[in-house]
């Protein structure tokens, strides 16, 4: 079985160069660009497993980067590397695409299990057949949702909130839960992040509004 390919875009060499080489002890193979021109035309040639992302490249700013990476691959894993570590920077990133944010400095074990993590669920997803239920069909592969077979304008994680409010139709989510799995959030820091992505959520959803608050507990989709 061939290694899963991950594609380094940092253009720092003395970083990258020890990044890719114990990348590549883990078994990956590792694929370094130092710029976005040649990260965008490497994803458009093949599309790698998984994409590590500066966002202070020389020629382009890795935001606009991970939005393109986005749309050439609705699926691909895009973990961001930064030392920006501002709320604002954060919020950008994750609007822009990236799946997940870190910022540097970083503990390799923890990058390790976030790779691994990513990894594992791009490839559950790309098994599994888009979810339905009350009108609403969320397509995880082609990175679309619907409702009545209108499509929904979503940003990053409005998408990955509603396919995992989609996939629980029906049971009560604690929000502890919803933060963990949708925000990769153990400790309930962004709850307040939590309840704007609903409320914009059902703004796009439009009435009957399906997302029941359950007062203390959470929220539950209702078919």
């Amino acid at each position: 079985m061939a290694a899963p390919r991950i594609m380094l875009v940092e253009d720092d060499e003395s970083i990258a160069g020890a990044l890719a080489a114990v990348l590549a002890e883990r078994a990956f193979d590792v694929l370094h660009e130092a710029t976005g021109r040649g990260a965008l035309a490497s994803a458009g040639a093949s599309t790698p497993a998984l994409v590590l992302l500066d966002l202070g490249l020389p020629d382009t700013d890795g935001i606009d980067v991970c939005r393109r990476l986005r749309a050439i691959s609705p699926a691909m894993p895009i973990l961001i590397l930064t030392a920006r570590d501002s709320e604002v920077d954060v919020v950008l990133g994750l609007n822009a695409g990236a799946s997940d944010y870190i910022t540097k400095p970083f503990r390799l074990g923890e990058l390790f299990a976030r790779i691994d993590a990513h990894l594992r669920h791009a490839t559950v997803t790309r098994e599994v057949d888009p979810a339905t239920t009350g009108g609403v069909v969320v397509d995880r592969e082609a990175r679309r949702a619907t409702r009545h077979g209108v499509e929904l304008a979503l940003r990053n994680k409005e998408f990955e909130l509603l396919a995992f409010l989609v996939a629980n139709a029906g049971r009560a989510l604690p929000r502890e839960r919803i933060l963990a799995e949708v925000w990769d959030d153990r400790w309930g820091g962004a709850s307040k992040t939590l309840d704007m992505h609903v409320s914009m959520l059902r703004r796009r959803l439009g009435p009957p509004d399906p997302i029941a608050t359950l007062r203390g507990v959470g929220y539950r989709f209702d078919p």
